[in-house]
């Protein structure tokens, strides 16, 4: 045994060995714990400490060790030796997801352009356009002869052309088709649609999410802040109960599946806190119910439309469970500051983009740069961290600028940049210097680093999601699904960073790789730190919530390309033993 896991070994059951005159028989000190033997333990407490068991009690951890020195430390506790053959990992961390987004996509036709992972197994993709409009022809012919509306997600114009109201009536004139961009923020209807939502080029003096033509007309797509309406057009069929009922419970038999010991919704409210509510309670009442944890950040301009000037002091009450929510909400609060890096409405820096639908354009901001400051204050002065989606290299100056500002007010809680699509080298010494931790959207590189060298141009594209670099520099970096728009799969994000690799084969910038302890890390304990619960999970030691994740293999002994497909077996959740089966459903012990 190297002495380097001896010594960890010795400080982690020194830690929880109990009182020193116990007031029971020794027999029964630990009655009602459990110890867990495993092939292995892996604490994330240090790259070359490991265990052979963990001992749980109570929801808790009491400590690490060999089977042997449990046992002894720990009198009265049960062994279990379940796992013997398996692996056990902090439970995976997806930090940043969408619940109510998810359900409205897990319940639609996909027309992705890669392959995407679902419940019952991986539907193709349509990397061309004519493979695209074949998809949606398909989709129409297919649909209920009752002329409702056709909603089809997953089209990325970057991959699958450019799309525009014509080309849609051409597929289907006489009932409404709909199609969702990948990114979530866009939305490209035919004529019938376009009446459906009631949008006309009189939208463009309200919006400047408007597609227009040279002549004026409407050009079919609506995109950012003019996407709301449409939501709230739809609302009835991408929020019947039925529909949100079907894709929430596809969507979270993903996350179970691959391992998912804690989530946390990184916008809650702002597609109505009802609709919301009424999701989340349909499959989420307790971690015990749904194998998982889940918390809520309410979404700033979702605050502000449901309480006005006393927003910051609603999230307070929603945090001390004095407002009825149905999962607890985390002391944060999440913001925006530009588009979405997807549908290239991220902010950039001059010349803007160079090729795509935003050619000649410099993105969007969310938040107008001379209100940024006075919209986060109130928070800040409450005691809450900030998140911020933050994507384009002119974001990120912006964004950095304005942490700079709260600094020199005196803020030194967490700010938390979401998704980080395009950090300069500058930016990154910068992250470090401010403070900042980073939330990263783990697919950008994979699914679309390549296709961004013409929009962006060679600079710029090689500051997509630096990890490596930002790690270096100190700043705590995690990776996030932001599903729907990725799979909730940790250990895929995890393996891509450390290949660096691409839909299309190959790498992309390999210098920004990160080592596998770094990428398992980036799901668990700085996850965690994200969330601002690195005190109860994120790693394995005494004191910390007994919530595991359970492999079927050591990621350290497998090629990282191949950490998804890695056998998970389940979760220990508090201390209990959950088995996963995706057809069959959870299994409780």
């Amino acid at each position: 045994m190297p002495g380097r896991w001896i010594s960890a070994v010795t400080l982690l059951l020194a830690a929880c060995s109990g009182p020193s005159e116990p007031t029971s028989p020794r027999t029964a000190d630990f009655a009602g714990g459990i110890i867990y033997t495993a092939e292995r333990v892996l604490p994330m407490t240090g790259e070359t400490i490991r265990a052979g068991a963990i001992a749980v009690r109570d929801g808790h951890i009491l400590g690490l060790g060999t089977p042997e020195e449990l046992v002894s430390a720990f009198p009265g506790a049960v062994v279990d030796t379940r796992f013997d053959d398996k692996v056990i990992l902090p439970g995976l961390i997806d930090p940043h997801m969408h619940v109510l987004l998810g359900a409205m996509m897990y319940g639609l036709p996909f027309a992705a352009p890669w392959p995407m992972a679902q419940p019952e197994g991986v539907l193709p993709g349509y990397p061309t356009r004519e493979a695209f409009l074949r998809r949606l022809a398909d989709l129409v012919a297919a649909a209920p002869a009752d002329g409702s509306p056709v909603i089809v997600y997953g089209y990325h114009n970057l991959i699958q052309g450019d799309l525009t109201r014509v080309d849609l009536d051409a597929i289907v004139s006489d009932r409404p088709l709909i199609v969702w961009h990948y990114s979530g923020h866009d939305f490209y209807l035919n004529s019938a649609a376009l009446d459906l939502v009631g949008a006309e080029p009189a939208w463009a003096d309200r919006f400047h999410g408007i597609g227009l033509t040279e002549a004026g007309a409407l050009n079919g797509r609506i995109y950012e802040d003019a996407a709301l309406s449409v939501f709230s057009k739809l609302a009835d069929i991408l929020m019947s109960p039925d529909a949100l009922s079907a894709g929430l419970g596809r969507y979270f038999d993903i996350l179970r599946a691959a391992g998912v010991t804690t989530t946390a919704e990184l916008g809650y409210g702002i597609f109505g806190r009802p609709y919301e509510d009424a999701a989340i309670r349909t499959h989420w009442s307790s971690p015990e119910q749904a194998g998982f944890r889940l918390y809520l950040v309410p979404e700033y301009r979702a605050l502000g439309r449901d309480f006005g000037p006393g927003a910051a002091e609603a999230v307070g009450a929603m945090v001390a469970g004095e407002t009825d929510v149905p999962a607890p909400v985390l002391p944060r609060v999440k913001f925006f500051t530009d588009g979405a890096f997807y549908s290239q409405t991220m902010r950039v820096s001059s010349p803007g983009y160079l090729a795509g639908q935003s050619v000649g354009q410099t993105g969007l901001w969310v938040m107008p740069p001379e209100e940024r400051l006075a919209l986060l204050t109130p928070f800040v002065d409450a005691g809450f961290a900030v998140h911020i989606h933050s994507n384009g290299d002119a974001a990120q100056t912006a964004t950095l600028d304005t942490l700079s500002a709260l600094r020199q007010q005196g803020f030194d809680g967490d700010f938390v940049i979401e998704h980080g699509g395009l950090f300069s080298p500058e930016q990154v010494v910068r992250a470090a210097d401010l403070g900042s931790k980073v939330s990263v959207a783990s697919h950008y590189v994979f699914y679309m680093a390549p296709n961004y060298a013409d929009p962006l141009g060679p600079a710029r594209a090689n500051w997509i999601s630096p990890v490596n670099s930002l790690t270096q520099a100190g700043v705590p970096v995690a990776l996030h699904s932001d599903a729907p728009l990725a799979p909730p799969i940790p250990l895929r994000a995890a393996g891509a960073h450390v290949t660096r690799a691409t839909r299309l084969g190959g790498t992309y910038m390999p210098g920004e790789a990160l080592s596998r302890y770094q990428a398992l890390e980036a799901i668990t304990l700085d996850a965690a730190r994200i969330l601002g619960l690195q005190d109860e999970i994120g790693s394995l030691a005494a004191g910390k919530r007994a919530d595991f994740t359970i492999l079927d293999a050591d990621p350290f002994d497998v090629d990282p390309e191949d950490w998804p497909t890695i056998g998970v077996w389940g979760v220990v959740l508090d201390g209990r033993a959950i088995s996963r089966d995706p057809l069959q459903g959870d299994k409780h012990d």
